[in-house]
């Protein structure tokens, strides 16, 4: 498998975003890239901010745009930066990125993990045990072990263009270094280009993505 890095963009912008801003974001990247919008294993985090209420976010000195991909990709990502993305009302100015090797962390967090679980055909099924038992298979499909801790968080949505789909916020604690960059890597559940399913180290009760 190819090294997965992560490319770490500034963004300066004076306008609220929408909190739910993962399919907003992905479509706007891909405008610029129109490569991103391929299969390929990009996946997008999402923005961190300051939460306003009314599902907006406001930038902060920490908010970036960050988005990991195979270490040959990187040539490509980097023209994102001088370009403007517009996410709803807002348009934002990238800039110049970091490049950086994921670290591990004992615990990690996912803001939002979408997994498809045949028991929850309608997604007011889907229950906080029907959820942390499909994550719990992934987990054990990619070597992660049982000894791993999961913390099943607020139930949230994905705001597609005609549709939401449903999932959970995510923690997993009590992870090897090993297990910690695997999830890294890989993720859980669909949507990743979106900002779903990908986790950030969890520290002193915050995680990256707040």
């Amino acid at each position: 498998m190819s090294l997965i890095v992560e490319l770490e963009f500034p963004l300066l912008g004076t306008a609220p975003i929408p909190a739910d801003h993962g399919y907003l974001l992905y479509a706007a990247v891909s405008r610029l890239l129109p490569e991103v919008h391929r299969p390929n294993a990009i996946a997008l985090c999402p923005i961190p901010g300051r939460q306003l209420g009314n599902r907006q976010l406001v930038l902060t000195r920490v908010s970036r745009l960050r988005l990991r991909a195979p270490q040959e990709q990187v040539p490509l990502l980097v023209h994102l930066a001088g370009k403007e993305l517009q996410l709803g009302q807002a348009r934002l100015t990238v800039g110049t990125p970091r490049v950086r090797a994921l670290q591990p962390a004992e615990a990690l967090r996912s803001r939002l993990v979408v997994i498809k679980v045949k028991e929850a055909p309608r997604a007011s099924d889907l229950t906080a045990e029907l959820f942390a038992q499909a994550a719990r298979r992934q987990l054990d499909q990619l070597g992660i072990s049982p000894q791993a801790r999961l913390h099943v968080g607020k139930r949230r949505t994905l705001r597609l263009k005609h549709r939401e789909v449903v999932g959970y916020e995510l923690a997993v604690c009590g992870l090897t270094d090993e297990e910690s960059l695997a999830l890294q890597q890989h993720g859980l559940g669909g949507r990743r280009h979106m900002g779903c399913g990908v986790f950030v180290p969890l520290r002193n009760g915050a995680a990256r993505d707040e």
